[in-house]
């Protein structure tokens, strides 16, 4: 988090040397919303290809989203004085304190549905599925769990919950903030978990996604910023990934 906010700050140091608050592009809301919604949907689309279709090794997958969804929002917000990328990492004491108390439940129900239905779904796929297709094997499991748990969530709370959620929000209503970023969050896992699970389980899981989406915009929309549905969001994968390590046989 330390070197994400460093990497904020040079980044605003340097676009001050190009950029002049005069020199900024005005843009209407409408066009800003367009704006934003263009790029979320054009980065997704992006990550689909990558993760669907070519599907290289998880390394190179991992950077070039780094650059979709990290570096395009950065970008956008040098021509729109409005999105400020830092208010979304000022953290409060309200926020923490919801965060902490979601992120035990939320790793115990995920591990427990997990439980109760292992026996009724077979999710033996998931594991030849992130081996052939993204080199995501029992030997390396521990380091892609590491970099899913913590880079990986921070860098999809930043995108879909602070780009397509918080910065759309103040341009559009609510309710459409809150519907295009759980929408765009679900869509953008189905090339991801393609061959993972059956259709009912799969069905199930992208549903889930959304209404994830629409808990984790909430949260944020009461705290202003990302850090609250990034604890939570980040004690869900530590449930995923556990259960990532059984069906491994690594624990």
């Amino acid at each position: 988090m330390t070197c994400f906010l460093i990497f904020l700050n040079k980044f605003d140091i340097t676009a001050a040397i190009f950029y002049n608050k005069s020199e900024v592009m005005v843009m209407t809301g409408r066009s800003r919303a367009i704006a934003i919604i263009a790029i979320v949907t054009v980065c997704c689309a992006i990550m689909a290809v990558v993760d669907g279709i070519i599907q290289p090794q998880y390394a190179v997958k991992s950077a070039v989203k780094l650059i979709l969804f990290l570096a395009c929002p950065i970008v956008y917000s040098l021509f729109d004085k409005d999105v400020i990328i830092k208010e979304l990492f000022v953290p409060n004491k309200k926020g923490m304190k919801i965060a902490f108390s979601l992120c035990i439940p939320v790793f115990v129900v995920i591990l427990g549905a997990y439980f109760l239905l292992k026996d009724v779904f077979d999710f033996s796929a998931v594991t030849s599925a992130l081996t052939g297709n993204v080199g995501v094997s029992r030997e390396n499991f521990l380091f892609v769990a590491i970099y899913i748990s913590f880079v990986n969530s921070l860098l999809e709370e930043f995108f879909f919950r602070g780009f397509a959620f918080l910065s759309l929000g103040k341009i559009v209503s609510k309710r459409v903030a809150y519907i295009f970023s759980a929408a765009a969050f679900a869509l953008y896992h189905i090339a991801i978990m393609s061959g993972w699970f059956s259709i009912w389980v799969f069905i199930i899981t992208v549903g889930g996604l959304f209404v994830g989406g629409l808990m984790f915009d909430f949260l944020n929309s009461k705290s202003g910023n990302i850090y609250t549905s990034w604890f939570v969001h980040m004690f869900a994968n530590f449930a995923i990934n556990t259960i990532g390590f059984m069906l491994f046989g690594i624990i």
